[in-house]
């Protein structure tokens, strides 16, 4: 793809990539990939184990965060019930189930690399996500370097100091990149004061550090957002540091402090999480990944575009509302 896809980037914005907060401009729109015909074609045609259809409650300080089943509604359909809904949808691995996505997205950071000598985008993945009018994300980090490409709709994003343990600790992050938790992780609203706060328009970008707490809540329109991860040396060890000091904690009763992901020590713990894992593999007791119980499905004829399951009950908590931190 020969054409950027970048408008008016200036060098301190590459400069800045992983190392701080960035709000740019691109021209996603433009390609015809997120019109309302197209998103219903990704619909109809991604795979469905790798759709996750969502919904959350509508008081904000309540998590609230439901799995769905689809429920046989085709895409067009479905593209409408978002629209007037209360829905979010997630379609994952884009790069590898969509191939013109993956040509846009390749393209992106290619250009990245290109502007920005310490930039590495390996382990690339894409997900679209599709949202409601006034749906919203709670607390969370994400654990592979994240940019968020903002496509349709506004929305409003939160991001919070990142390698600061007052808003995710060091206990936290390890429970999270471990896999005994999801990305979902504890919130207090005290903590707002201290957020940078950005309004989202069509053709923007939103980027922070790995591992930055943030949550997202949608302002108008339907949202169209395209959310690319990847990982490098340096982010894969980071994520090995907190696999490294929960498995001190949990195995040997040693909490470890220190979340620096340089030296001989961060390496150390590389090697141990790393070592850890495939002990896991070798004896049979790989980890699982913390996941939601279904407990709607989507109902055109409802207002909120879902009917709950006889059997749902109250929404399943997030896994750190099990236990206290």
């Amino acid at each position: 793809m020969a054409d950027s896809l970048l408008v008016d980037w200036q060098p301190q914005d590459f400069e800045t990539l992983e190392r701080g907060v960035i709000v740019a401009r691109h021209w996603l729109a433009e390609t015809g990939l997120f019109t309302d015909d197209a998103l219903a074609e990704i619909l109809d045609s991604h795979p469905a184990e790798h759709l996750s259809i969502n919904t959350m409650g509508k008081t904000k300080d309540k998590f609230d965060w439901r799995e769905g089943d689809r429920n046989g509604v085709p895409g067009a359909e479905l593209v409408q019930m978002v629209r007037e809904g209360h829905l979010w949808i997630n379609c994952r691995r884009m790069m590898s189930c969509q191939p013109a996505y993956a040509e846009v997205v390749n393209s992106l950071y290619d250009e990245l690399e290109a502007n920005a000598a310490h930039f590495s985008a390996e382990d690339r993945t894409a997900n679209l996500l599709i949202s409601s009018p006034d749906a919203w994300v709670p607390y969370h980090v994400d654990m592979p370097v994240n940019m968020l490409w903002h496509i349709r709709g506004r929305k409003r994003a939160w991001v919070y100091p990142h390698f600061d343990k007052r808003f995710a600790s060091g206990y936290v992050l390890e429970k999270v990149c471990y896999g005994e938790w999801s990305e979902e992780v504890p919130y207090d609203s005290d903590w707002d004061k201290y957020a940078l706060v950005f309004d989202a328009e069509p053709g923007q970008l939103i980027t922070w550090p790995q591992l930055a707490p943030h949550r997202v809540e949608n302002l108008e329109g339907l949202n169209v957002s395209l959310s690319t991860e990847h990982k490098n040396a340096r982010a894969r060890r980071r994520l090995n540091v907190h696999t490294g000091n929960y498995v001190f904690r949990k195995r040997f009763g040693k909490a470890c402090s220190s979340i620096e992901v340089d030296g001989v020590a961060a390496h150390f713990k590389q090697f141990v999480a790393r070592l850890d894992r495939y002990a896991g593999k070798l004896f049979g007791k790989e980890k699982e990944q913390w996941t939601y119980p279904i407990t709607f499905a989507l109902d055109p004829s409802e207002p909120d575009g879902f009917r709950l399951l006889d059997t749902a009950g109250d929404a399943a908590p997030a896994a750190h509302e099990l236990m206290e931190v």
